[in-house]
């Protein structure tokens, strides 16, 4: 900032964004470009802060600057164009004496249109006066003019300022002080602004647009900011200043930019200056290295270019607009991998709700699975089977879900739950399936026996109804609305091809059934970090063998139920290995308490009794027994393979079985064997050497060798602070932060959504710990468990399986901590792998800077 307060804009000015806001540096890149731009100062953000406090710039030195007779317009300049600021005002310096000179120049109509403009801008944004009294303005005769000049003098008790020093002033204090406001303030603090943002302000002499001929305003792009392809779009409107094309009802002054058999365009009419205004946006693309919209105004037979904006666009717009500029070699690649925020992707990969039409909310809660489907409402796992068979699309309700709704989880399109958090049993699955999934809905209630919805609003909706779930935005929204399909094309598999390049830590996925695998495949995924065999145990003919072995009293019973299973879980396991290709696949065993396989209502424990010929007494003496105070924190996981050792046993025997079979049409399969829920050293030696035995009885029954890899899911605090001996005897370690975050906060991840909003609004937790990893708390122990690991086994292998792992900053902790990979949902897979190549680019550029 010079000595008078403020900053002549020209291409050795120092004007930097970090002082006088973005707008003011594009227009002095445009300056240097030569572009036609109106004389234009600065003001800093310290003076227009001191704007706010009294304290003016040298306004003598600044007018002068614009010669007699100054016309101006002012508009705000942030740091961040998307932290907004207060609207722009023109014609600052008209006054009786101008307007009389205009009519002489441009003619009566104009003068008028242009006084009664800035008067009216002048009367609400500058004298706080009532718009709607102004707004009835809008014939710029004389007589309305005249009309505007004593409405002002009545409603402030004094003429309107004829002095454009005044004006000028009054101006830039209203400004100045509309940026500190308390509503302004939130409104960019919600958009990331920090509390002490500062603002600028750039005046500009008035290109009119208002004179004789063929002489307006208009907006021109050079791209669609909604596909990301080239094309020429925007509007022209003549008669007009600013961006009134953009906002004008009227379109009777409207002209096309290019030619078009509808009507005059820029194109015929104005050939030089169309091809000028294509130079330009050459201009921005190539030496600003950004596709941009200019705002530019004719005024008698003059081109001006008043400012340039980035094209506003979608995420998949920017991801072609991004490989574009990289192919064309106007950024490097790894700049175009910078560009897309990679939570951006979620975009991409799922169908979307177009955000241009119209939303009926019926009910809110947590976005927990992104994308947006629509479907006729079912409230049970059964009915969304039977639709599905019918071939219609659903959207399963339910107050919560659980393993038994794994089925009709699969059949529904979406899911919506009235409890839940963000690692929720319905979230955790969604997210695999690739479904869109809203939880925690806690202000719509569920009738289940009536079959009845009843929103916040009254409204009631029963089963069949059609509702939409917007899984981005955590609602589900009445009836069918319109929407927007994925986008998997070329511009995406290039821009994650040019990540893969890049990143420097693994990326696998959560799978747990052959089109998770598929899915997971489709995205790159470099293996199966997680597959959770239990999902394979709820389809009708493998649930009744999974109840027989439950209500078997003895070992050899439990193990001729669980031998029907074994082909079964051997098919499952073959398709995955052949799925995956000679990729990693890493198997938990089984880890729910058994009671989750067991029914609770009335009708489901008699047709159990049914099935095998039991009396009712006798079920629901077994499943009473079953039940625990805290099932989550009882007998499950390596609990049950020590108490229960026929289970690990049929699934270790079903996995080196298929390991053979799909090793026999392809390369030879390595599969990698975790055991869940540890807590003691001990629990791996007793489950290794059974493991070890099935191993060694399967080479002497097949014939053939394989080897395999055992690992530990570490997901309770002991195991971390015990990872040093449970290391002797593990290949991996994988962390399991879902549960491992649950059990060092005590809380339940089922039921956090009902107070974790509340808690985060008043700063008890930064973010939800289910949803951001604690880095603090959680993330010590994790650090703690690789260093004691890495101490033991320096060839260890450490990753994450937990929800977390598909999130940037949680990727960002484990490439600092050394990790091999993390593993996450299939669908979070892209997301994974663009945010791992970021880390990697931006460490480069540390290091090179």
């Amino acid at each position: 900032m010079s000595d008078l307060g403020f900053t002549e804009i020209t291409p050795s000015a120092p004007i930097y964004t970090s002082e006088h806001g973005g707008r003011a540096k594009c227009l002095q890149r445009l300056i240097r470009l030569e572009m036609p731009v109106p004389l234009t100062v600065a003001l800093s953000f310290d003076a227009v802060h001191g704007v706010s406090a009294g304290d003016l710039p040298d306004l003598d030195a600044l007018l002068t600057l614009f010669g007699p007779d100054p016309l101006l317009s002012v508009r705000p300049s942030s740091e961040d164009p998307d932290w907004g600021g207060p609207g722009a005002i023109l014609n600052i310096g008209m006054n009786d004496n101008v307007h009389a000179k205009l009519v002489e120049s441009h003619g009566e109509l104009a003068a008028n249109a242009l006084y009664l403009r800035f008067i009216q801008a002048y009367a609400v944004h500058v004298g706080r006066l009532d718009p709607d009294e102004f707004d009835e303005f809008s014939d710029p005769t004389a007589d309305t003019l005249q009309a505007a000049l004593e409405l002002y003098e009545e409603e402030t008790d004094s003429y309107f300022p004829q002095d454009p020093k005044e004006q000028l002033t009054e101006v830039l204090r209203s400004m100045s002080r509309a940026w500190q406001g308390t509503t302004a303030r939130l409104l960019r603090e919600a958009k990331g602004a920090p509390a002490d943002a500062g603002l600028g302000l750039v005046v500009q002499k008035m290109a009119l647009g208002v004179g004789r001929g063929i002489c307006g305003s208009g907006v021109i792009q050079f791209v669609n900011g909604k596909t990301g392809r080239r094309e020429i779009r925007g509007r022209y409107m003549c008669k007009s200043q600013g961006r009134d094309a953009l906002t004008g009802e009227d379109d009777r002054d409207v002209m096309y930019l290019t030619k078009d058999t509808r009507g005059r365009s820029i194109e015929d009419v104005l050939p030089d200056m169309f091809q000028a205004l294509l130079d330009y946006g050459d201009l921005c693309r190539t030496r600003l290295r950004e596709e941009m919209e200019v705002e530019f105004t004719i005024d008698n037979e003059h081109l001006y270019i008043l400012d340039a904006v980035r094209v506003a666009r979608s995420e998949r717009a920017n991801v072609r607009i991004a490989v574009n500029l990289a192919k064309d070699e106007i950024i490097t690649r790894e700049e175009a991998v910078m560009r897309i925020p990679p939570r951006a992707l979620a975009e991409l990969l799922h169908s979307q709700v177009d955000p241009q039409g119209t939303r009926d909310v019926i009910a809110s809660g947590i976005g927990a699975s992104p994308g947006a489907a629509t479907g006729k409402i079912v409230f049970s796992a059964r009915s969304a089977q039977a639709m599905a068979a019918q071939g219609e699309d659903c959207i399963l309700v339910r107050r919560e879900t659980s393993p038994e709704d794994i089925r009709g989880m699969h059949a529904a399109k979406g899911i919506l739950t009235i409890r839940g958090g963000i690692t929720s049993h319905a979230a955790v699955i969604a997210r695999g399936l690739g479904l869109p999934c809203v939880v925690g809905a806690s202000n719509i209630s569920l009738e289940k026996k009536e079959k009845k919805l009843i929103a916040e609003d009254g409204r009631v909706l029963g089963e069949g109804d059609v509702i939409t779930i917007d899984g981005a935005e955590g609602e589900a929204l009445m009836g069918a609305v319109e929407m927007l399909p994925p986008e998997l094309g070329e511009g995406f598999q290039t821009l994650m091809s040019w990540a893969d390049e890049v990143r420097d830590i693994g990326v696998r996925a959560n799978a747990d059934t052959p089109p998770d695998a598929r899915n997971a495949r489709m995205f790159s995924a470099e293996g199966i970090g997680l597959c959770r065999t239990e999902h394979m145990f709820f389809d009708d003919d493998r649930l009744l063998a999974m109840r027989e072995m439950i209500f078997a009293d003895q070992p050899e019973d439990r193990r001729a139920a669980l031998d029907r299973l074994l082909p079964m879980q051997r098919d499952d396991f073959t398709e995955l290995f052949e799925i995956m290709q000679g990729l990693p696949v890493c198997i938990r065993l089984f880890d729910p308490p058994l009671h989750e396989f067991l029914p609770h209502g009335r009708e489901g424990i008699r047709e159990l009794a049914e099935a095998l010929d039991l009396g009712m007494s006798d079920v629901e003496h077994r499943v009473a027994g079953l039940r625990e105070f805290n099932p989550m924190l009882g007998m499950r996981g390596v609990r049950l393979g020590v108490t229960v050792p026929e289970i690990y046993d049929m699934q270790a025997r079903a996995i080196f079985e298929a390991t053979l079979d799909a090793s026999k049409s392809g390369e030879p399969i390595v599969p990698e064997i975790m055991i869940p829920l540890v807590s003691a050293k001990r629990e791996v030696e007793i489950v290794k050497a059974r493991i070890d035995a099935v191993a060694a009885a399967v080479k002497i029954e097949r014939g053939e060798e394989f080897t395999y890899r055992l690992g530990v899911m570490v997901e309770t605090p002991r195991a971390a602070l015990r990872a040093g001996e449970i290391a002797q005897h593990a290949h991996f370690l994988s962390f399991g932060t879902n549960d491992l975050t649950q059990m060092t906060y005590g809380l339940s991840r089922d039921d956090a959504g009902r107070f974790m909003g509340e808690y985060v609004n008043q700063g008890v937790y930064e973010e939800d710990p289910f949803h951001v990893l604690d880095t603090d708390g959680v993330g010590e122990l994790l650090e703690i468990g690789a260093s004691r690991g890495r101490e033991e086994d320096p060839d260890l292998s450490l990753s994450i399986c937990g929800e977390h792992g598909g999130n940037p900053e949680s990727i960002r902790f484990c490439r600092d901590a050394g990790f091999t990979y993390v593993s996450c949902s299939p669908f979070r897979v892209p997301v994974a792998r663009l945010a791992a190549a970021q880390l990697a680019v931006a460490e480069k550029l540390a290091e090179q800077g």
